[in-house]
């Protein structure tokens, strides 16, 4: 978004910077004259587009309908706009245009979710960006307190408005040449080879005794000596000693 100047044919870092002052003569003269100066308001107003539009994390493909959908909002705000409230035009035209952003964007995954499920995923991202106006990098624990929507659903609907990936995506590109996501898939630690060990290990496990598996789990997952086991399961140190090797020699005859 940073990198790209040119949006639907406007040049961007070409926008006009305005004054409040020059705002507030503008907006009198919308009042006076709302259809002369209506084309001219929107486009000293499309800097605000801009700074809301940067505000969302958006793929490169959707920046120039992202920007459109914005400026519809700048136009209905702009065409609704009461110049006798004493209102600042942005305060009145900023969540029109977030929310015509955020219509479109909940509505046009590439993957079709249930209405329930969008209107969850709003109501989260509303939220999460409450607390980053406050600094907070919000979790879904935080979330759940500020929406009283459960945990669970708050994540299920946010992972059901992500766009898929694709494989062939750059996760690094030096303009020359880049790495994509597949070429990470592959992880020795998953490995076929691995796999088959895993598989191995687990059938000699479940040919132990039930307090045989119980020491090597407390022993082994749990890092807890001899003596705080038999402690534990109520025996003996020995014995525990004694279960152990016998667990462990059964384990490397079947392996």
């Amino acid at each position: 978004m940073a990198n790209k100047v040119v949006i639907c044919g406007v040049d961007t870092s070409n926008l006009p910077k305005i004054s409040s002052k020059e705002m507030d003569e503008l907006v009198l003269k919308l009042k006076t004259d709302r259809n002369s100066y209506r084309e001219k308001f929107v486009y000293y107003n499309m800097r605000l587009v801009l700074s809301i539009v940067q505000r969302f994390c958006i793929k490169k493909e959707l920046i120039d309908d992202v920007f459109q959908v914005g400026v519809i909002g700048l136009l209905k705000a702009v065409d609704n706009f009461n110049t006798d409230l004493g209102v600042k035009f942005s305060t009145y035209a900023v969540p029109m245009i977030n929310g015509e952003i955020r219509r479109f964007l909940r509505d046009n995954t590439s993957v079709k979710v249930t209405r329930n499920l969008r209107d969850t995923a709003y109501k989260a991202m509303q939220s999460r960006e409450k607390f980053n106006k406050l600094g907070l990098d919000a979790t879904n624990s935080m979330i759940s307190k500020d929406t009283g929507i459960n945990e669970s659903e708050i994540a299920k609907a946010l992972d059901a408005i992500s766009d898929p990936v694709s494989l062939y995506d750059f996760v690094y590109s030096d303009g020359n040449d880049g790495i994509l996501l597949v070429d990470q898939l592959k992880d020795p630690i998953c490995s076929e080879e691995k796999w088959l060990e895993n598989n191995s290990l687990e059938n000699a496990i479940s040919g132990l005794e039930e307090r045989e598996k119980m020491i090597l789990f407390l022993r082994y997952f749990e890092g807890k000596t001899q003596m705080e086991i038999s402690e534990e399961i109520g025996i003996s140190q020995a014995q525990v000693s004694r279960l152990e090797k016998n667990a462990l020699s059964y384990m490397k005859h079947q392996l």
